[in-house]
């Protein structure tokens, strides 16, 4: 993939434009057996058995996961060269062991995951979105692909617990809309961003925090911010690692001329990447925090579709 040039200070809300009336296609693969082939119209097919997983090849679909609801053991086959965006709403809702195999090459631009939570706390664990998207985009705003996109509208609480991202030419986890909408908090623990565009971790809310996770930047693919904090904060950091290899800013806080503080705690960033402080926000330093990297893949997070999908690597 091209390395994408653009940049923006713009808080632009990515657009899911999915054909929701599509029908998809899946199959259930067991990984102790041979596949059998099944045919599914719903949105969500059958919850999968220990060691099995759903295969769904992107037709444009739109899938939906509402209160309550837990969507878990799906391989998503994005070979077909067509998309699929994934929207969570109302509360209490779980998205686990789910892999993308491929790169997007939609094209349309869209978030692949549109979630909030209306006042509960919901989780989204063991996700693998390691083979990216291309830089096309036919969104009217946006540079292309994002893996996650929070909605403003979110007022509670998500964890986000071992995800894999690389290679997206939007944000990988934008999660800073919430700073201009219902405030709710967007906790990343022992996640992996790589190479993706606009910025990796992207947080405003007072309360939202990374923790155990690592950013890669090197000179492929894209090269977005490491950690990208919005109004009004305060945004925390602790035991990160943020290996930038010089390219754009490891820690960016502040946008739109609105300032915030970020409370960075043992945590490794690039130097020569460095901190940027708009608009009079505060970047603070404290406990064993150093400019000596060294990014990695926490345990427990998956590295590839299959693993993710089968929850092999829990």
């Amino acid at each position: 993939m091209a390395q994408n040039p653009r940049t923006s200070e713009t808080d632009t809300t990515p657009t899911a434009a999915p054909n929701s009336g599509l029908s998809r296609r899946s199959y259930v693969r067991s990984l102790a057996a041979a596949a059998t082939a099944v045919t599914t119209l719903g949105a969500a097919g059958t919850a999968a058995a220990q060691d099995d997983y759903e295969v769904i090849e992107a037709e444009n679909q739109a899938i939906t996961i509402g209160d309550g609801e837990t969507w878990e053991n799906k391989l998503i086959d994005m070979t077909t060269g067509q998309d699929i965006t994934i929207t969570a709403e109302g509360s209490n809702w779980t998205i686990r062991n789910v892999g993308f195999k491929g790169e997007n090459t939609s094209g349309t631009g869209s978030a692949t995951f549109g979630v909030m939570d209306t006042g509960g706390s919901s989780t989204i664990e063991n996700v693998y979105l390691g083979d990216g998207s291309d830089e096309r985009n036919g969104s009217s705003s946006g540079h292309g692909q994002t893996a996650f996109w929070v909605n403003p509208d979110h007022a509670g609480h998500i964890d986000f617990r071992n995800v894999n991202i690389q290679g997206f030419a939007d944000n990988a986890i934008y999660g800073s809309a919430p700073g201009n909408g219902a405030g709710g908090t967007v906790h990343i623990d022992r996640c992996y961003a790589a190479n993706c565009y606009v910025s990796h971790f992207r947080l405003a809310t007072e309360g939202s925090k990374v923790t155990n996770s690592s950013v890669y930047v090197d000179n492929q693919d894209y090269v977005g911010r490491g950690i990208w904090a919005w109004s009004p904060g305060t945004v925390e950091v602790e035991n990160c690692q943020i290996e930038m290899n010089g390219h754009n800013t490891a820690i960016d806080a502040g946008a739109n001329g609105q300032g915030t503080t970020v409370v960075v705690s043992d945590t490794d960033y690039d130097e020569q990447a460095g901190i940027a402080e708009h608009a009079g926000s505060n970047v603070r330093l404290e406990g064993d925090s150093g400019t000596n990297p060294e990014a990695f893949i926490p345990s427990g997070t998956p590295t590839s579709p299959e693993e993710a999908a089968a929850g092999s690597n829990e």
